[in-house]
C-alpha cells in the first residue's frame, strides 16, 4: 500500500513537468527527407527490374507505380496468407509466388527500399487500416 502511495506521489510530481520533442533544424529535415527519397528510389529500382525473384517477373508488372497495393490499408486480413498481415507479409507472398524469389526479412534493406516505394507512391492517402 504505501509503495503505491509512493509511485503516485512521484508521478503527479511529474504531472506538471512539461515534455519536450526532439528539437531539429530545417537542414535536418531536408537531410532525412533526400534519405528517404534516396531508399525510396532504390525501391523503384527493385520494383522495376525482376531482381527480388528469380523468374524475370518484377512487381510493376502487375503493380505498375506501385498500384493496387494501397499500404494505407494494412494491417488487414489477407485472404491469400489466411490472417491479419503487414504489408511486407504481402510484399513476401508476391516475391514467393508470382516472382519466384525467396522472402525478405523485415528489416531486410531491400524490404525497407521496396516499402518505402510504396508508400512513397501513396503519400497523401489517408490511412485506413482493415479496409478492403
Amino acid at each position: 500500500m504505501r509503495l503505491h502511495i509512493a509511485a503516485l506521489a512521484v508521478l503527479a510530481g511529474f504531472a506538471g513537468v512539461p515534455a519536450f520533442a526532439d528539437e531539429f533544424k530545417k537542414s535536418d529535415i531536408e537531410r532525412w527527407q533526400a534519405e528517404y527519397e534516396t531508399v525510396a528510389k532504390k525501391g523503384r529500382e527493385l520494383w522495376t527490374n525482376g531482381a527480388v525473384g528469380t523468374n524475370g517477373v518484377a512487381c510493376a508488372q502487375c503493380h505498375p507505380n506501385a498500384a493496387n497495393t494501397h499500404p494505407e490499408t494494412y494491417p488487414k486480413f489477407q485472404k491469400q496468407i489466411g490472417k491479419v498481415a503487414q504489408l511486407w507479409e504481402m510484399v513476401n507472398w508476391c516475391i514467393r509466388n508470382p516472382l519466384q524469389g525467396q522472402s525478405l526479412a523485415a528489416d531486410d534493406p531491400r524490404m525497407t527500399a521496396l516499402l518505402s516505394y510504396i508508400h512513397y507512391e501513396r503519400r497523401g492517402v489517408k490511412l485506413e487500416p482493415g479496409k478492403h
